[in-house]
Formats: structure tokens, sequence, C-alpha cells
């Protein structure tokens, strides 16, 4: 360890009660919210996709009082409603333009959080004011329901809520990362780098969605240094059996594809009137599932795995449940590894012998990618189909070798030695996600010409797509998110800030 290795981990400790506290702020904010009526301030939604005012006017706010960042000005909101903070050294004599720019990037809207059920099955935890009847917890309940629990004579470190793991944690870490970049300045914690941290919004209902309006609205004709090196993406990055806070380098994508079945309705007693779109669409699902199981038309990818089709959601249009419907719709969830295209995907249940036989009878099949038009906060409608592409990062890349460097620095001398900290490890684990992240917001067409990047910020082809280095760092479990009794282990966090408060360092010198 050098002495920006033994400060960054000596600081990350210290303000591990400040860490707590916002991140016990931030699961509670929709508390105040959700059971008021609207005329007086209230949201039902408050803290879902759309819905997270409260809880980033909290952040912007915490953000300055905590010295997160050197000036008010220097933390505001985007067209999109992203909140975004940056920090550097103005006084390390490298001009804007050639600094490492690093993004960090959580998501602060979560999962509904069924509030009715966590106090009923939990017995002492509550979704948003976490927990607050140690003696009722179901202890049994948690450790069933949970991916991974610490001892009970560690619960200590725990807070639950929702969105503690998925990804409040995270923007959390963010947080107080920056403010001690800011306050190593003096040992070089900032110097030839630019950290520019997003705390987004609508990443639950459309992955990704903060980013894509960076990717379209912001960085096409910037400067370098507005356009990213290496992006650190905080969801967790724990798993329940191989140990916390992985440094993770690819996810597959995902994308929605919609089937649209019109048939003609009549009288249930007299089927042979109508065309009946839920007896012709339920063989195009059956076939579907069919070719999925024997993996007809996917890929598969020796890191980040195959790729997959699943039924996912559904509407019937009836009259009555004594008629043949009008229209039945249905979606499936399509994850894409790298080397599927999306158009490959669509036009393989395009193709499908159920389609073709169902329009034969007289039934229109509309196969195609849904649009996500709901507005954010602010009111911006990003109209972007529903298309979210995998990404990986090579495991030679600067960014991913500073991360194990930092890791290395800062977090593996205080495991014990052959033990674990939780289910901290004491050596890296680098791996990949398999469930999606804001990073499916970066990929753009490997032909894009729209943003100018430098040769030097070395971004990476992930088959039709390009984009910036990224990685993941983040506390919290992937098996215990959208869970009842949703919970993040505070050491997790601690080791987090201190990777990311590590990382810009790392990543300058060994970008050269």
């Amino acid at each position: 360890m050098n002495e920006l290795d033994t400060k960054v981990a000596e600081l990350a400790a210290r303000y591990r009660p400040l860490a707590a506290e916002i991140l016990r702020e931030v699961i509670r904010i929709p508390a105040d919210h959700v059971d008021r009526p609207r005329d007086a301030g209230g949201d039902p939604s408050c803290g879902l996709s759309n819905h997270e005012k409260p809880r980033l006017e909290y952040l912007k706010r915490k953000i300055v009082e905590a010295g997160a960042v050197r000036r008010p000005e220097d933390v505001g909101y985007d067209g999109y409603g992203n909140l975004v903070w940056t920090v550097d050294d103005p006084g390390d004599g490298v001009s804007a333009k050639d600094k490492r720019v690093l993004y960090f990037d959580g998501h602060t809207d979560t999962v509904n959080a069924l509030r009715p059920a966590w106090r009923e099955k939990t017995g002492g935890v509550d979704a948003y004011d976490g927990l607050f009847d140690p003696a009722r917890v179901q202890r049994d309940f948690l450790k069933r329901e949970l991916g991974y629990l610490p001892p009970e004579s560690e619960w200590d470190n725990l807070i639950f809520g929702r969105g503690s793991a998925d990804q409040l944690s995270g923007v959390v870490a963010q947080v107080v990362a920056t403010k001690i970049l800011l306050e190593l300045v003096p040992l070089g914690a900032l110097r030839g780098a630019i950290v520019r941290s997003y705390a987004t919004v609508t990443e639950e209902d459309n992955d990704g969605g903060g980013p894509q309006f960076l990717m379209r609205k912001v960085l096409p004709g910037a400067g370098p240094e507005l356009v990213p090196d290496a992006v650190i993406l905080t969801e967790g990055t724990g798993d329940s059996a191989k140990g916390a806070l992985g440094i993770y380098r690819g996810q597959r994508g995902r994308m929605q594809i919609e089937v649209r079945v019109t048939g003609k309705s009549c009288h249930g007693s007299m089927p042979w009137e109508g065309k009946n779109p839920l007896e012709w669409g339920a063989p195009i699902l059956a076939e579907a599932a069919k070719r999925y199981e024997a993996r007809d038309g996917f890929l598969d990818h020796p890191f980040l795995g195959h790729g997959t089709r699943t039924a996912s959601w559904a509407r019937l249009d009836t009259p009555s449940d004594c008629a043949v419907p009008e229209r039945f719709v249905f979606r499936f969830d399509r994850r894409l590894t790298i080397g599927e295209t999306p158009e490959k995907a669509l036009a393989d249940v395009e193709g499908l012998p159920a389609v073709a036989a169902a329009r034969a009878a007289g039934l229109t099949v509309d196969v195609s990618v849904p649009t996500y038009d709901e507005a954010t906060w602010t009111g911006f409608v990003l109209h972007n189909p529903q298309i979210y592409m995998g990404w990986l990062t090579p495991e030679e890349h600067p960014a991913i070798q500073a991360a194990i460097a930092a890791y290395r620095g800062v977090v593996s001398p205080h495991v014990p030695e052959g033990g674990q900290r939780g289910a901290l490890r004491k050596e890296p684990r680098v791996d990949r996600w398999i469930f999606s992240t804001d990073g499916v917001g970066f990929p753009v067409p490997k032909d894009d010409t729209s943003i100018a990047v430098p040769a030097g910020k070395r971004w990476i082809t992930s088959g039709v797509v390009k984009h910036p280095a990224m990685l993941g760092i983040g506390p919290g479990i992937e098996q215990n998110t959208h869970k009842i009794g949703e919970c993040v282990d505070l050491r997790e966090v601690v080791d987090a800030v201190a990777l990311l408060a590590r990382f810009p360092s790392a990543f300058v010198a060994a970008s050269g």
C-alpha cells in the first residue's frame, strides 16, 4: 500500500456513518409521499421510474452539504432529469482536453416495494423505514428469501429497504467517493482526471435511458473533456455464491419483442363466426418456447453466456369471458449475447411457422419492437426503441487492470488472510452481470460518427456496437435485488467507496 491507498481506505472507513445516513434517508424518502393525497404533495409512485424527484432533490442538497463538489454550481440536472456532479483538480497542470474523463453511473429509481407484504413477511422490516423492530424479525424467512446474508452476529452491518442493494447504495458510494477525491487532491487523487458522476433516472423501466440521453443529446459535437474514457457502473457486483464487490466487465443486452395477434370477436356460443387470437396466438408462444429450449437461433458466448427468450407480458382484449377475444398482445424478453442482433432476433419470431399459420387463417399478426414513451420527472420523452445492447470490456484493458490494482491497494489489505469480511474476498474477482444495468445505454452503432472519440480514449467494439470501456463496482448482492427484505452490507459500501475514490488515479497511471 502507498500513501494514497492508505488515506483512501482510512477516509472510506471514517465516512461509513455518513454513507449510512444518506443511504437510510434515500431509502426512506418515498414514505413521505406514497400515502399522501396528490394535492398535498403525495405521489403513490414516489421513487419508481419517472418519480424520482424528491430523492434527487435530497441528494443534490446533500452533495453540496457533504463537500462532494467544490461549488454548488458543480451539481445540477440535465434535460433528461439525471443528477450530475463534477470533480477535478484545476491545479494539476493538465488541460481539460487532455484529461482522462471518467463517469460514475448509478440509477436512483427502484421497483415497486409491496410495502404491506414487507411488514407481514419480515415481521420487523419496512420497505422504506428499514429495520423497525429487531425482536420481531422473521430471520428464517429472510434466510430463505435472500441469496446471501452474513451470520446473524454481523447483521448490525446491514441496512434494509427497497433499493438498498439496487442501486441506492451505489449512488451513495459515488457521493462519498467524490468527497474523498476532493479531499485527497493534494495526494494526486484527481491528477489528470475529470470525474462526472451521474445519478440517473428511469433505469428500472427503461434500461440505460439516462445514458442514452447523453449519447443522443449531449455527446454529439462535444469536446474530449466530456467524452468518457471509462464508465464505472455502481450496480451491485456481489454474487450469493462467489462473494461481494466483484469487478464486472460485461453483460448481455436485452430487447422487447411485441406480438400483436388480431382476430375477429364474436359470441362464445358461436366461435365459428369469429377468429380467435388467443387460440392462434398460444401456438406462437408454445413454438417460441420449444425453439428456445432447443437453442434454435440463439448464440452462446464463453464469458457472457447464451442468448435467451421468454414470454414476459400479455394482454387480452375481449368483450367478456363468454366471447371470442378481439386481440391478444404479448411480449418476449429477449436477452442478446455478443454477436446477436436485434434484427435477427425480431426476424426469428416473425419467421415462426405458427405466425404464418395464424396469418393464413385470416388473422393479423404484427411483430415489432415497442418504444418507451413515458415522460421522465422533468417531462422529457426519449421515444427510444426498447433495445438495449450488451457490451464487453476486455480484461487486459487499462480500465480493468486499474480496478484490479485499486482493489489490491484499498480492499485486499483489510480482508483477513484466508478469510472474508462479510462476503468480501481478499483477491479481486473479475466477472460479469446476469441482469441488465445502465451500461446498455452507452453502446452506439460501430459506424456512428456523431460523437468525436479520440483514439486515445480506447473505445471498444462489442459485436455491432462500440462503447467506452465499462466496468462494474458496486455494493449489493445481485440475487438480493427486487426481493422482500432487500438489504446491503455497509462493509461493502465502505470498500466500494474506497475503490471509486482510488480508481481515477489508478486509471490515469494505467493509461500512460
